[in-house]
């Protein structure tokens, strides 16, 4: 069975091959246009408050709807060009995580654990 987020990258790669756009999304310009979306999201959340952030007016969560999409399709794209499966990917990193961070000692806590395979 194709995943959504399967038909979502052979859907980016029909919008750039129907447009010869492959020739500009090299992996470089990818993350570098994803950085970039990146970077116009954290300006959403810039001179909020915590609550502000929490619970934005409808046309800041509009902005911050826009530029989640945005980041999302460069990912998904990224990591199309690259050969990655994006959600192999994200579990295996949970799965480290769950056992650099073990819930008893790091409950409540924002201490950094020591890197993977330490």
């Amino acid at each position: 069975m194709t995943s959504e987020l399967e038909c979502l990258a052979a859907r980016l790669r029909e919008f750039a091959r129907v447009r010869e756009w492959e020739q500009f999304h090299t992996p470089k310009n990818l993350a570098m246009a994803l950085a970039g979306e990146v970077g116009e999201l954290v300006a959403e959340f810039q001179w909020l408050t915590a609550e502000e952030s929490a619970s934005p007016d409808r046309e800041t969560l509009d902005r911050m709807r826009t530029e989640l999409a945005d980041v999302t399709l460069y990912l998904v794209r990224l990591a199309d060009v690259l050969g990655v499966d994006l959600m192999a990917a994200a579990q295996a990193k949970l799965e480290d995580n769950d056992r650099r961070y073990d819930a008893e000692r790091y409950r409540g806590s924002a201490r950094k654990a020591p890197p993977s395979g330490t």
